[in-house]
């Protein structure tokens, strides 16, 4: 459909919880065309709604590698349902050009979402791969909760945030993971 300007850190709306879609309707799919065709054009892995200034619970990944060839996904209302161990990674954002930090994610994971055909599926992901970040991180979006959040080091995170121009790392809203990151 469209390219649709990605909306960088500091941007209030970034930090609101997205409403549940209640119908797989011709503006859903339009969102979700608009999603890929943004993420593809910022070659980007994954992309929250949000993160377009649409505040609906919807995401889309290509996590597809050369070892690892995959479908190109929409989740729809996602609800992670199960999750154990942690990994850390270095990552990074579409709303936060060129910055990257290292953050701790689960290891494996469980969710439950909607496809774009409005179908209910379930999805476990194991071993901490791209896919596994990718689904925790755009879920994140759409709780209004971001990578920096995550970060293992807030010190590192500012430098990082400063040296890209980006406002200053929040500490009320970095997340106490200090049982996950026992397990690093």
């Amino acid at each position: 459909m469209s390219i649709k300007k990605v909306l960088h850190y500091g941007e209030p709306s970034l930090r609101e919880p997205s409403k549940e879609v209640h119908k797989v309707s011709k503006k859903i799919t339009e969102l979700i065309r608009d999603l890929f065709d943004t993420m593809y054009a910022q070659n980007g892995v994954g992309l929250a709604a949000p993160q377009i200034g649409v505040n609906l619970r919807v995401f889309v990944i290509d996590a597809s590698t050369n070892e690892e060839p995959l479908e190109p996904m929409v989740f729809i209302n996602p609800k992670i349902i199960k999750k154990s161990g942690a990994v850390k990674s270095n990552e990074g954002c579409l709303s936060f050009p060129d910055a990257y930090t290292d953050v701790v994610r689960y290891e494996n994971i469980m969710v439950k979402a909607i496809n774009e055909n409005g179908k209910p599926f379930v999805m476990e992901v194991k071993g901490g791969n791209l896919l596994a970040r990718a689904i925790q991180h755009e879920n994140d979006h759409l709780d209004g909760i971001l990578f920096i959040d995550h970060c293992l080091n807030r010190f590192e995170t500012q430098e990082v945030l400063k040296k890209y121009n980006l406002p200053d790392l929040d500490p009320d809203m970095l997340i106490d993971e200090e049982e996950m990151k026992s397990q690093l």
